[in-house]
């Protein structure tokens, strides 16, 4: 019973925005986040935004996306200082309408 619920939940994909504050520009914040998207094998894109911040979007299995929004508030570049990370609530979908993890320039 309590397998079948954990197994659903990694199979079941979900879509979440994000948005993190601080100093996350020009401290390769981008990059860093491209790559570890990557790694949990996530899809989705990442951009700087005219206030300063970043943000993107990011698609996968639940325990993955958790994985990545742990690293985007306490984690991110090694000269970044993140001050707060804003995400959306999670969206189940069917199926990926993104390509790959991407850096929007």
């Amino acid at each position: 019973d309590v397998n079948i619920s954990s197994m659903t939940e990694e199979m079941s994909l979900i879509h979440v925005q994000y948005e993190v504050f601080g100093k996350v520009q020009g401290v390769f914040f981008r990059k860093y986040t491209h790559l570890q998207g990557e790694k949990l094998g996530l899809r989705g894109w990442v951009e700087n935004t005219p206030k300063g911040s970043v943000r993107g979007e990011m698609q996968g299995p639940k325990p993955a996306i958790d994985s990545m929004k742990h690293w985007l508030r306490y984690e991110g570049s090694p000269k970044s200082k993140i001050e707060r990370a804003v995400f959306s609530e999670a969206q189940e979908i069917a199926d990926y309408s993104i390509a790959a993890f991407s850096v929007r320039r």
